[in-house]
């Protein structure tokens, strides 16, 4: 069965502003109004309005698990009778830019250019070449955006109004992996060429507690490690810090780079050759092999005296980072457990762990 799609903040935002020009101009609210995405698709729309002439629009995400769906975006418009441009603003809970590296320029709302251009258009329809300014809320945004990757993006105050197609593709790993490049350009725009990857949040507090690191130098990857290497290397980074738990470095060391647990493993068979490598016994490798968990192992790992293998393990980790980039990054890793101690680490991390720590 066909999952079915939904509208971005972007087309509600452009629907809610049409409404809004029209509710000015005739002083009815319209039943619907249709706008045209940057694909070409007309999405005709229900919005409604408020007593204060502004209009919203609820977002639908269709079957896609996105954060606002729901969502009222609610747009107000205040046009003049001279011609001019549609310029934007930031409401309630639409963040604004703060940081260079953005698709938008800092002190701006965040409102990304294809949702602008879609809004723009769609009010010419109403008010010509009219000067106008755009006003752009979302009831509670501000909450919703703790969620996201504004944080990290340096958009503060509310989320961000998007949408490059207009309409939003259940389960689409693209709008992550743009999340991610959006992120990595703000580190290069600051002119940052060493950073420190880790997979989540937990990760990322495990690692800044590891190191005592308090700087804004940490890309959150999800389970997309490779896309993520692949975008450092094209935007020129020249080195990265992977650090994580071995639950998702051992899948590294393997040679998968989705960490995904659907995509692929390798964790115990990574962890099982390095130990008979380093001599453990074949039923210490069999019980090891058995392991349910990664934590079960990494207590059987103690138990035998193995400790050693964290090392060489973080050895083939940064290698394989290295080797992904074809020697474009310098990698280096270290394998940290859930109480931010160190269990072993490649030869160069210490050193990167310090210039990260003399970030600013």
């Amino acid at each position: 069965m066909a999952l079915r799609e939904g509208i971005s903040t972007g087309s509600c935002a452009a629907a809610a502003a049409k409404a809004a020009a029209i509710l000015a101009q005739t002083g009815k609210c319209p039943a619907y109004v249709s706008v045209v995405t940057p694909q070409g698709r007309v999405l005709t729309l229900e919005p409604f309005c408020f007593a204060d002439g502004s209009c919203g629009v609820v977002k639908d995400a269709g079957d896609d698990r996105d954060i606002t769906n729901g969502a009222t975006v609610r747009v107000s418009v205040e046009v003049c009778d001279t011609e001019g441009p549609v310029t934007f603003a930031a409401g309630e809970g639409v963040g604004t830019v703060t940081l260079p590296g953005l698709k938008v320029p800092p002190k701006e709302p965040a409102v990304n250019p294809a949702p602008r251009k879609m809004i723009t258009d769609a009010l010419r329809e109403v008010i010509g070449d009219r000067m106008a300014k755009v006003i752009i809320s979302v009831p509670g945004g501000e909450q919703i955006a703790k969620k996201t990757f504004n944080p990290r993006l340096g958009v503060t105050g509310g989320i961000s109004i998007l949408g490059t197609s207009g309409i939003v593709k259940p389960m689409n790993e693209e709008a992550i992996w743009d999340s991610l490049t959006l992120e990595l350009n703000t580190h290069a725009a600051a002119g940052r060429w060493l950073i420190a990857l880790v997979f989540g949040r937990t990760g990322e507090d495990i690692f800044r507690k590891a190191w005592d690191i308090q700087g804004r130098c940490v890309v959150q990857t999800g389970n997309y490690l490779g896309y993520v290497l692949d975008e450092a290397a094209r935007l020129k980074f020249k080195k990265v810090l992977l650090c994580g738990h071995p639950g998702k470095l051992l899948k590294v060391a393997s040679g998968t780079f989705n960490t995904h647990n659907r995509t692929g493993d390798g964790r115990l068979e990574a962890l099982c050759t390095q130990a008979a490598i380093a001599g453990a016994s074949a039923e210490q490798v069999e019980r090891l092999y058995n392991c349910r968990t990664t934590e079960n192992a990494m207590k059987l790992v103690n138990e035998y005296l193995l400790d050693e293998v964290w090392t060489v393990l973080a050895d083939i980790t940064a290698k394989r980072c290295s080797d992904r980039s074809f020697g474009a990054l310098q990698a280096e890793a270290a394998y940290l457990d859930n109480e931010a101690r160190i269990l072993g680490c490649s030869k160069g991390a210490l050193k990167f762990a310090e210039e990260l720590k003399n970030e600013k």
